[in-house]
């Protein structure tokens, strides 16, 4: 893999759900960590590992790291979940969702404003999102369908989170998930 193959997450995806925390994925006190773009897929790995990826060949090197997202047809970023064990913890917003809502959005559906438990102060309209049990288990990725005020008010049936990926995905596609 070569090292001018650099990309970065586009703002948007996971730079809105962790803002300037994102430095914290690269320099780590384990190591230093990049994202590299290998056929339209953004992965994430340790500089170590990018120089032992550097001997395999591109065409059988399968998966450098762990895989962020990738770029659609029409060069859009697409969050995976493969990434939410490592921008939970670094989440500026989340939404935490009732027991009840959760297998709802495990199943790739929106959250509803009767399934929200929590959300944190001040989440604006269309900001991304880390959702979450009641438990602080995270569940998922999504966008914030209404700021935090509008929550407040709004309907029980209107939807407040945009579903966008979900650990239910590591199922219902285990076979695209590399």
């Amino acid at each position: 893999m070569a090292p001018s193959a650099g990309a970065a997450p586009s703002a948007g995806t996971s730079g809105s759900s962790i803002g300037e925390n994102i430095q914290l994925l690269v320099d780590r006190p384990d190591g230093t960590y990049c994202f590299r773009l290998h056929r339209d897929r953004v992965y994430y790995l340790s500089e170590k590992l990018l120089k032992l990826a550097a001997s395999v060949p591109r065409d059988s090197l399968v998966a450098p790291g762990t895989c962020f997202g990738k770029f659609t047809k029409s060069q859009k970023f697409r969050l995976s979940v493969t990434a939410l064990d490592f921008l939970a913890p670094y989440a500026k917003y989340k939404v935490w969702v009732k027991p009840g809502s959760e297998q709802s959005f495990l199943y790739g559906n929106h959250v509803l404003k009767s399934g929200l438990g929590r959300i944190t102060e001040n989440t604006a309209q269309y900001q991304g999102v880390v959702v979450y049990s009641m438990a602080d288990v995270p569940l998922g990725f999504g966008v914030a369908a209404k700021s935090t005020q509008e929550c407040r008010k709004v309907d029980p049936l209107a939807i407040v989170v945009f579903h966008q990926a979900d650990v239910g995905e590591y199922v219902r596609n285990e076979d695209t998930l590399t």
